[in-house]
């Protein structure tokens, strides 16, 4: 949740010339600011902290009208981005595909290892792959949150590498994802140790270009797509950053879904 405050020199000084001008020059367009004798600015200061005293749900609207505004701005950048990125942020072969591979409506999630709410909020990932058959779902290790999440990201990628369906990373990810504890290199080998993975493979594939390039190509994204957090999840139209709960996960998907069809 973003929270702008507006300084006061941004509130129309329309306001201020309302009260302060005679009355039979309100009509008339404010002079620039600095055409005010000393005096003149100090008289306007006082009347518009007056006014705010009297009135400060002024600042509320204004601070709800700017954050709107800003939403705004930020939804265009991101569609411009998703579109300028479509096929490294969908169709990377350098990404996990989970559920429908030929969905109609494919969901990015941007995931960290150590991350609290992308673990609460897997739950919510889960329930759409086992309910929804007709999404597909990306997803794209970002990991932020120090050297420990680097090294899990690195160990996942090395997973990938041995598993093109995304069942056994699935199961990897879950458990590393749903478990105790912080996650680093010794634990996610240990994890995919208990999966079933090939250990001598995945220690050959830790030492590839592979694993570094995806690392590389998911920041990279985030960077583009303003990411500031996770878990981000990224839709045909849209980006939303934050666990935001199955019920939103949902209505995004709708959303998407209907930008192609009549619902």
């Amino acid at each position: 949740m973003r929270l702008n405050m507006v300084p006061l020199a941004a509130l129309p000084l329309a306001i201020a010339l309302a009260a302060w001008a005679p009355s039979g020059a309100r009509a008339q367009s404010p002079a620039p600011a600095q055409s005010f004798a000393p005096e003149q600015r100090s008289e306007i200061e006082k009347i518009v902290r007056e006014y705010l005293v009297i009135h400060p749900e002024v600042l509320q609207e204004a601070m709800a009208e700017l954050d709107k505004r800003q939403n705004a701005a930020d939804a265009e950048k991101h569609l411009a981005v998703i579109k300028d990125n479509s096929a490294a942020i969908f169709s990377s072969p350098r990404q996990v595909n989970l559920g429908n591979l030929q969905g109609d409506v494919t969901m990015v999630e941007f995931f960290d290892y150590n991350c609290a709410f992308c673990k609460h909020a897997m739950s919510d990932m889960l329930d759409l792959l086992k309910n929804d058959p007709k999404l597909k779902i990306v997803l794209k290790e970002f990991p932020v949150l120090g050297e420990g999440s680097v090294q899990a990201a690195q160990v996942a990628v090395a997973v990938r590498m041995q598993d093109k369906t995304g069942k056994k990373y699935l199961d990897f990810h879950t458990k590393l994802l749903g478990g105790r504890g912080a996650a680093d290199k010794a634990r996610a080998l240990a994890v995919a140790k208990e999966v079933g993975f090939d250990m001598a493979r995945l220690d050959k594939d830790l030492q590839s270009d592979e694993v570094k390039q995806t690392l590389e190509e998911n920041l990279k994204l985030a960077e583009s797509l303003g990411l500031n957090g996770t878990p981000s999840y990224v839709f045909p139209a849209e980006v939303v950053v934050g666990a935001v709960g199955l019920p939103m996960l949902k209505e995004k998907v709708n959303t998407a879904r209907c930008g192609k069809e009549t619902c």
